[in-house]
């Protein structure tokens, strides 16, 4: 239904104000009485195949929600109840910003893929932690955090802190983000001393906690196997928990969408269907150069229950959905679910 009827509707209309739009009904459909038991019967997997064990966590199931669909922590209560084993939240700023000025979301429909520059906007870590007090324990949340577009180079790391250490009592993993294209003054953070600096002091803030919480690196996918080795080292040597590939991409090789709707739309980040294959391979590439050494979360072009298994093949611990949830509907977590179940019989 969604596919031939809902989508259609939706897409017709501006796709941020769609985004708006689509939380409000999910929102106030899972106000009517019942509707949530709906929601997870049509949609929730429940099967002992499916749980894994990972950051000292445990995942009722290896698919997520990638960070930037639920940034305010609004939602995620709803989000659960269509089968996701965590949700991912933000990425969010110390301060609340409107992100880049619109129009900045566009759809490349014959691609199957999304173009944003959103900018971080968000309304901010005090708004998040509002948000999160009202967690009902449904699932694993994780919280992607980053730096005020405004934020002076040698200020970077404290944005960082103070995300950290104010949602470190409500979140169950975090997620570095040094590797959005959308953000102004990204440079430093690809900076290898200033990401071991970075590192090291969000690290010194866990061990001042009772219970130190996973903390992971998001990883853009266009970086060449030079890059990539530099990730692998600089993974051991902060002993970081984790990576997340792969963030969006810059690179517009192979698009159907015509040169002049490309110039049209302007710079921002690619994901969905055309940077599958390439976030594919730098999983498959940091898996086997490091054997397996760290845990990888794979995101980036998952549109089927295939498009999951090939990236858990070639190396994924977990997966993360975004622009493959836009695109074909809540039903696709419960198919990835379903594949995994019948995979592992």
């Amino acid at each position: 239904m969604y596919k031939l009827l809902l989508r259609p509707l939706l897409f017709s209309f501006d796709p941020e104000k769609v985004h708006h739009f689509t939380f409000s009904l999910i929102r106030n459909f899972s106000k009517i009485p019942g509707m949530t038991s709906i929601f997870r019967s049509l949609y929730v997997v429940s099967d002992k195949r499916l749980e894994r064990e990972l950051f000292d966590l445990k995942f009722k199931n290896p698919v997520g929600l990638a960070a930037g669909f639920d940034k305010n922590a609004v939602l995620y209560n709803e989000l659960a109840n269509f089968g996701f084993g965590f949700i991912e939240i933000g990425t969010v700023t110390p301060k609340g910003q409107v992100g880049n000025p619109k129009k900045r979301l566009f759809r490349l429909k014959d691609d199957q893929g999304i173009i944003n520059r959103m900018g971080f906007n968000n309304e901010g870590l005090e708004a998040a932690v509002s948000q999160l007090k009202k967690n009902k324990g449904k699932l694993i949340i994780g919280g992607n955090i980053g730096k005020n577009t405004n934020t002076k180079p040698e200020d970077y790391t404290e944005d960082y802190l103070e995300c950290f250490n104010g949602l470190h009592p409500y979140v169950d993993y975090f997620v570095l983000n040094v590797s959005c294209p959308n953000v102004g003054s990204h440079a430093k953070l690809n900076d290898k001393d200033y990401l071991l600096e970075l590192i090291s002091e969000v690290q010194k803030a866990n061990v001042k906690f009772d219970k130190q919480k996973p903390i992971l690196l998001k990883i853009a996918p266009d970086l060449n196997n030079n890059q990539l080795d530099e990730i692998i080292a600089l993974v051991n040597e902060t002993k970081l928990d984790g990576v997340i590939t792969s963030n969006t991409s810059i690179d517009r090789s192979g698009l159907k969408a015509s040169n002049e709707r490309l110039t049209e739309i302007g710079n921002g980040g690619l994901s969905g269907q055309p940077i599958k294959a390439k976030s594919t391979q730098v999983i498959k590439y940091l898996s086997e150069k490091s054997q397996k050494a760290f845990p990888i979360i794979g995101v980036g072009g998952i549109h089927s229950a295939q498009d999951a298994l090939d990236k858990i093949e070639a190396g994924a611990d977990l997966v993360q959905i975004y622009t493959g949830f836009i695109y074909e509907g809540p039903r696709l977590i419960k198919k990835i679910n379903k594949a995994l179940i019948k995979k592992a019989n």
